[in-house]
């Protein structure tokens, strides 16, 4: 978070109202002039560049940001769905890289979609900010409507139980074409048991998926970020590791064999076993 000096020096302020799920701040990158953090009870939530969407400022949006680019040939129009808003970040970016794509938000926080709005405004473009449940928005969904579905679903910085499950993931799955992709922004720590048991989910619903994050998150010695990528295709995963690998924060890619090792033994979870994603530790986004 920028400090208050470096505030005054870039003319700018930090911004602060409410939204159904907390106290919002907008803090102003002293880095960049058109440069913003959204900030939701605490807890860094997105970085938006206005000059610039595709820059891509934290490691997880970086992340996803690859999954964008290989989804689908080098700037063709997509269809894809995010689950779960803040400001629309990865919206944002997908509208620059591949123009007359169609897009659906799922932000149920509508007052934080307002101030999204009045302070960051949108593209214009074909993207369609929907108040609802990222569960809701899938099972309205026809089948086979997606590309691309995009899950970074946080309330009060936890992922929520009912979109952390077996189900969840088949509605996904029904929303995505043959060969789409499903991506998700999650978050653990030692011992990754919430980690692994999605993992679990991913490989027992679509067969063939990826995790990209840090190294130390990977071997259980901090909290993080972690990407999830899956698909009953193929995944590019040479090209994967080599975006990872040369990211300002380079990533570990799992794949294959190693994938299906990390998961541990855990079982996919389900409705009745799922629960939240463990909160952050006291000072992690200090």
């Amino acid at each position: 978070m920028a400090d208050r000096s470096s505030r005054r020096r870039q003319g700018r302020e930090a911004r602060s109202g409410r939204a159904d799920g907390g106290e919002v701040l907008l803090v102003p990158d002293p880095d960049r002039d058109t440069a913003w953090e959204l900030h939701v009870e605490g807890a860094p939530q997105s970085h938006v560049d206005l000059a610039d969407p595709t820059r891509l400022a934290f490691e997880y949006q970086r992340r996803l940001g690859h999954v964008v680019d290989l989804c689908a040939p080098r700037g063709a129009a997509v269809t894809a769905v995010h689950l779960g808003g803040g400001a629309l970040t990865l919206a944002r970016y997908v509208a620059a890289t591949r123009p007359r794509s169609q897009q659906q938000v799922a932000e149920p926080d509508t007052r934080l979609t307002a101030l999204v709005r009045e302070w960051l405004p949108l593209p214009e473009g074909r993207l369609r900010v929907r108040g609802t449940d990222a569960r809701q928005l899938l099972e309205r969904l026809p089948e086979g409507a997606a590309d691309l579905v995009i899950t970074d679903v946080f309330a009060g910085a936890r992922t929520p139980a009912h979109c952390a499950s077996v189900e969840f993931l088949d509605l996904a799955r029904r929303a995505l074409r043959p060969g789409g992709w499903y991506a998700a922004n999650l978050t653990d720590g030692p011992p990754l048991a919430f980690l692994r048991g999605q993992v679990a989910g991913v490989l027992d619903r679509f067969g063939n998926g990826a995790l990209v994050a840090d190294p130390a998150v990977l071997r259980g010695r901090r909290f993080g970020n972690a990407v999830l990528v899956a698909t009953d295709g193929e995944l590019p995963v040479d090209e994967l590791r080599r975006r990872a690998a040369g990211d300002p924060h380079p990533a570990r890619v799992v794949s294959g064999r190693d994938l299906a090792d990390l998961t541990g033994g855990a079982a996919p979870v389900t409705d009745v076993t799922a629960a939240a994603s463990p909160p952050p530790p006291a000072g992690v986004f200090d």
